[in-house]
């Protein structure tokens, strides 16, 4: 079984945290000791206890191997910007050996650790690199998510180009519905079950809240491992 893998999306505000959500639970039904790593998350806020990010915490909470806020996500930013922005506001060097540190001691402390990228493949965390380079430094497999809605064709078959030109392995991708008034939306997933180059782990449907509660039905693993 992999022991990490990074879910990326194909662009912001595709659903890379409903479809991790749902991942985890998925893993949590096979018995495996799950945890979640939010790297860098921008768009945060202190309500009393530190400055926290609702993805991240969403992430903690759907993962079963009981973490603290700060080992899930060690960079928490406060604007709701690009992260390279949010981290020259605040003074933040996001420093890639602090990333690793942390996802070596997930690794220790679990079966599997995913790990959730902020916005897209290429989002940038200073002004001279992106997030993408730390997963190659870490040779992490890949999850893509898919914003189902119009544009996303042209999207997703960059995103998966960019990935596999940086040597990375895509392993799966999930297409999760995020206007439910999308047209063709048979012939979208027919589409990208035919060019994307890894199997589909499953449709999650449009669900206005994050919040939505036993969502490992929507993500097929047998696919992984068949």
């Amino acid at each position: 079984m992999i022991d990490a893998f990074f879910v990326a999306g194909t662009d912001t505000d595709v659903g890379k945290t409903v479809s991790s959500k749902a991942i985890l639970d998925a893993l949590n039904m096979k018995g495996l000791n799950t945890a979640a790593y939010k790297p860098v998350a921008a768009g945060s806020e202190d309500k009393g206890e530190g400055v926290q990010n609702s993805d991240a915490i969403h992430l903690r909470s759907a993962a079963n191997v009981e973490l603290s806020y700060e080992e899930v996500n060690p960079y928490a930013l406060l604007l709701p910007s690009s992260p390279h922005i949010a981290a020259e506001a605040e003074g933040v060097v996001i420093d890639y050996s602090v990333l690793s540190q942390g996802l070596a001691a997930l690794k220790a402390k679990s079966d599997v650790v995913l790990v959730e990228g902020a916005g897209g493949w290429r989002v940038p965390v200073s002004k001279d690199d992106c997030l993408s380079t730390w997963v190659k430094q870490e040779k992490l497999p890949v999850v893509l998510v898919v914003g189902i809605k119009l544009g996303c064709l042209s999207h997703a078959m960059l995103t998966a180009e960019a990935i596999q030109h940086d040597g990375l392995e895509i392993i799966g991708w999930v297409a999760n519905r995020v206007n439910p008034g999308t047209e063709h939306y048979a012939e979208i997933i027919a589409m990208l079950e035919d060019k994307m180059p890894a199997p589909k782990l499953g449709e999650i449907p449009y669900m206005p809240s994050v919040k939505r509660k036993n969502m490992g039905k929507y993500i097929n693993l047998d696919v992984l491992e068949s």
